[in-house]
């Protein structure tokens, strides 16, 4: 495994530390074989962010937090976004956890995933008592939007503060150009370029990250999955092209991508995500595009 991330990291010229990732690979070393594995990059204006290495693992796990904790890969917290995965855990069927690893940052987020026959709605989440108030703050907003009952993921950034809701099973409705410059808008972003709204008319997801303390929408993402290495966002940002030929993957056929656009009030970037490991729940939730 580590050989991979090594792999991965060369193809992008982001040096790899053996003392920075074996302590990780070591600790989730009893799933790693079983669940889906993810290489994640972030490219803006041809510069390259953090490579992350994400997966899932199964809820017999455990909190991943817990579990990186008592390996020493974090430390312990007295924030309160410390309760919010316990209060899912508690409260709503879940089929997978999730890890994202920065490969020269560390431990970053862990993800709660719902069963893809079971999304969740906004209104139940938002009744959390952990869950900010950001979420119950746009119950009125989703629902207009058609998107009440299609959350299929809570993403926890503990290091940033910071949480996104995942909302897949998009239509082409969801993501018609009317309607996503009225919804953009609405969330106080601002319209994006021409090339960012036409990938977004491709999307199936969509995932909008808050702060704790505020209720305002920090940025919003929409992705699709392909196996298209030239897709759209990659003819804008080649290095995306280079690491979707490239990636390593382990299972036969073509590698599966997803790339996601983002928009922020200040910039728009892309993302690329490539599946080193696949599962078939993996395949069913990272749904093609319309």
């Amino acid at each position: 495994m580590y050989s991979a991330v090594e792999e991965a990291a060369d193809l992008l010229d982001i040096a790899c530390s053996r003392e920075q990732m074996w302590p990780t690979l070591t600790a989730f070393e009893d799933v790693l074989t079983d669940g889906a594995i993810v290489f994640n990059m972030v490219t803006s204006g041809g510069r390259i962010g953090d490579l992350s290495f994400d997966f899932t693992l199964p809820p017999s796990s455990g909190d991943p937090y817990q579990l990186a904790l008592s390996h020493g890969l974090v430390d312990e917290t007295e924030h309160p976004i410390r309760a919010l995965f316990s209060d899912i855990q508690a409260r709503f069927p879940l089929q997978a956890y999730g890890v994202d690893h920065g490969i020269t940052s560390g431990f970053h987020k862990t993800y709660a995933f719902f069963p893809l026959g079971d999304l969740q709605s906004v209104a139940e989440l938002a009744d959390i008592p952990s869950m900010p108030s950001g979420l119950s703050e746009h119950v009125t907003s989703f629902a207009a939007y058609g998107l009440d009952d299609k959350i299929s993921a809570i993403a926890i950034d503990y290091a940033r503060r910071t949480w996104n809701v995942y909302f897949n099973g998009l239509s082409a409705e969801h993501v018609q150009r009317t309607a996503v410059l009225s919804m953009l808008s609405e969330f106080g972003l601002p319209e994006p370029s021409a090339q960012l709204l036409e990938f977004i008319e491709t999307s199936s997801a969509l995932y909008p990250t808050f702060g704790w303390d505020s209720s305002k929408i920090e940025r919003i993402s929409f992705s699709t999955r392909t196996t298209d290495p030239v897709a759209l966002p990659a003819r804008i940002e080649p290095k995306l092209e280079k690491f979707a030929r490239s990636a390593p993957h382990a299972y036969e056929g073509e590698r599966v991508l997803v790339y996601a656009g983002a928009l922020s009030p200040s910039e728009e970037y892309y993302k690329l995500a490539t599946y080193y490991q696949m599962t078939a729940a993996a395949h069913d939730r990272v749904r093609s595009a319309n």
